[in-house]
């Protein structure tokens, strides 16, 4: 059945408007005398009237100043311009926020003299070795028990200090496509106390759309995690930025590494954090099943070869084409993309759990490979002028936009009826437009016609009602992406409602919501009812409401996280402290039929 016919849409923003406040008197009788002496301390008031200290642990995201310079090509030409920038205001303490570790006791100790013990133990057998000016490592990301003596030896050829130390390692449970993300929290904690991140870093790269706030790719991610205590103890004082890379193609890996290339500096250490070939039936990777060490040794250094010519695209040839299981292949690809020439690498120690354990019927390799020489001075890349204010996101869709992506939507759902897959969106005839191809989570709604049987001579009545509804609250993928996926979720993986079927098209009325990278307030009074989506956080659980529920239920600002806090299995008053919140604003069309 071609449910593909000609539709018109509407569209519906959520607005996005300041916050008012307003001073309403009651009703009564002033003598002429007590509003002469009112507006006397008012007019006195307002002479004297000063700029007010900002309130304590109020968050900021700093905004770097205009720069005129472009970026370095990275397989490309590209130049970004950004507007003015605002001017300089006072810098305004950030609410500290602290996201624990959640390996302790599983992949390290959970003990700090334990922990402390074993990493000093893997240092001291580690050796003397130092190389000079290295900037940056790969080291693996498995327990310590498998691989932390591993690091150890990378760790220990530099006893440099560095003021910040950047870790790239990859998303194992959480997909995301063409994007990177970094935490929105001030520090990092382990068994061995807590490390402050570099707030100011990580807020110049959330201004780039490939980088967003994912809060799940970092709360159980380990191939960043791992590497934090062995650094604590080797290094003690420096500040972290932990970044969580996705599947990503070569043109978005050269621009991150140009972005992230453009903002550090000579006393800055980048980490790389991958394991390398995984071998056997729990791998899913059997290549071969004679001379298992020596061909996991070959794979493992033709992958080395190629690391050595810092060869990102080669590197990247190089996996596809031997099919080898290098889980942090993306943060290596990133890495190379952002030496430059002159640098150079060298592998300090190899080991695989094959070896450790005496039986190869699975293994996987684990290695150090330290660079050493100096950053290309990189010129600072330049965010795109709309992504200065999230609040004008919605703006990025054109009508024409949403009319491709409501098309999107429904042509997904008519091919997985018919082919019974998930579609690519070369397959559908649709125009993807830039905006579309941004990082951005977002929901679609499935509304179908029905019928309601009146009694005697009443007329039947149509009506729409729900007939499925998924989405995703973070961005994860490309807005098409996530419509694609998002429209197969909600038509036949919503467990209120049955699969959708062919028949059913044509009554089908779809709705998108797209929706604004969620950020953090400093207290429940900036949200705003009916335009803010709300994410709650509080004693590590977490809920959230769409924009339109509060509307929806007739709920004030009070109600509406009264019944938050109880969908997020906390008591009614949970939010009124200690609690954190961030918001978001969507932008929503449908069709009409």
């Amino acid at each position: 059945m071609d449910c593909t016919k000609n539709i018109e849409y509407r569209t519906r923003n959520i607005e996005f408007r300041s916050s008012l406040f307003v001073i309403q008197s009651g009703n009564g009788v002033f003598t002429g005398f007590i509003c002469f002496c009112i507006l006397v301390l008012l007019l006195t008031a307002s002479c004297r009237k000063k700029t007010p200290a900002p309130p304590q642990g109020v968050p900021t995201v700093s905004r770097p100043q205009a720069d005129k310079r472009t970026i370095k090509e990275a397989g490309q030409s590209a130049e970004l311009s950004r507007s003015p920038a605002p001017k300089k205001e006072e810098p305004v303490q950030a609410a500290k926020i602290v996201m624990p570790s959640s390996l302790s006791g599983r992949w390290y100790s959970a003990d700090a003299g334990a922990l402390s013990k074993q990493i000093d133990g893997f240092f001291r057998k580690a050796g003397d070795r130092r190389i000079d000016n290295v900037i940056a490592l790969i080291l693996p990301h498995a327990g310590y028990q498998w691989s932390g003596q591993t690091a150890a030896f990378g760790l220990k050829t530099t006893d440099k200090k560095y003021k910040r130390i950047i870790v790239i390692g990859p998303s194992h449970g959480t997909p995301m496509e063409e994007m990177l993300s970094v935490p929105r929290v001030t520090h990092y904690e382990t068994p061995l106390g807590q490390i402050p991140l570099d707030v100011e870093f990580i807020n110049k790269l959330l201004e780039f759309p490939m980088f967003q706030n994912v809060p799940q790719a970092h709360r159980y991610e380990h191939s960043v995690q791992i590497e934090l205590p062995l650094l604590q103890r080797h290094f003690q004082s420096f500040k972290f930025v932990p970044i969580v890379a996705g599947s990503c193609s070569l043109e978005t890996i050269d621009k991150a590494a140009a972005i992230v290339g453009g903002l550090i500096d000579k006393e800055t250490l980048i980490i790389a954090s991958s394991d390398f070939v995984h071998y056997g039936r729990a791998h899913r990777y059997v290549p071969f099943t004679e001379n298992i060490p020596e061909r996991i040794r070959e794979l493992d250094m033709g992958a080395v070869e190629v690391i050595g010519r810092l060869d990102s695209k080669g590197f990247l040839e190089y996996k596809a084409h031997t099919g080898t299981t290098i889980c942090g292949y993306i943060p290596i690809a990133i890495l190379l993309s952002a030496l430059d020439e002159g640098v150079k690498a060298e592998l300090i120690k190899y080991t695989t759990s094959g070896e450790l354990t005496g039986d190869f019927t699975n293994s996987v390799s684990y290695l150090s490979i330290v660079f050493s020489g100096v950053w290309a001075n990189y010129p600072e890349v330049k965010p795109p002028p709309l992504l200065l204010s999230q609040e004008s996101r919605g703006a990025e869709l054109t009508d024409e936009d949403k009319k491709q992506l409501l098309d999107l939507a429904r042509k997904t759902i008519l091919y997985a009826v018919e082919q019974r897959r998930v579609p690519r969106a070369s397959e559908l005839d649709v125009t993807i437009s830039d905006a579309m191809k941004r990082p951005r989570a977002a929901f679609v709604t499935l509304k179908k016609n029905v019928v309601l049987r009146k009694k005697r001579n009443l007329q039947p009545e149509k009506t729409l009602v729900l007939r499925g509804c998924i989405g995703d609250i973070f961005p994860q993928r490309p807005l098409y992406r996530s419509v694609i996926i998002n429209a197969i979720n909600a038509a036949f993986r919503d467990s209120r409602f049955p699969p959708v079927t062919g028949a059913e098209c044509d009554d089908i009325t779809i709705e998108i919501s797209a929706l604004t990278a969620p950020k953090p307030i400093a207290s429940a009074e900036q949200i705003r009812i009916g335009i803010d989506g709300i994410v709650l956080k509080k004693n590590g659980q977490s809920a959230v409401y769409l924009p339109q529920v509060a509307l929806e239920q007739g709920w004030d600002l009070n109600q509406t996280l009264t019944n938050l806090s109880l969908k997020a299995k906390l008591p009614v008053d949970a939010w009124k402290k200690g609690a954190s919140f961030l918001v978001f604003q969507a932008v929503v069309f449908g069709e009409e039929k």
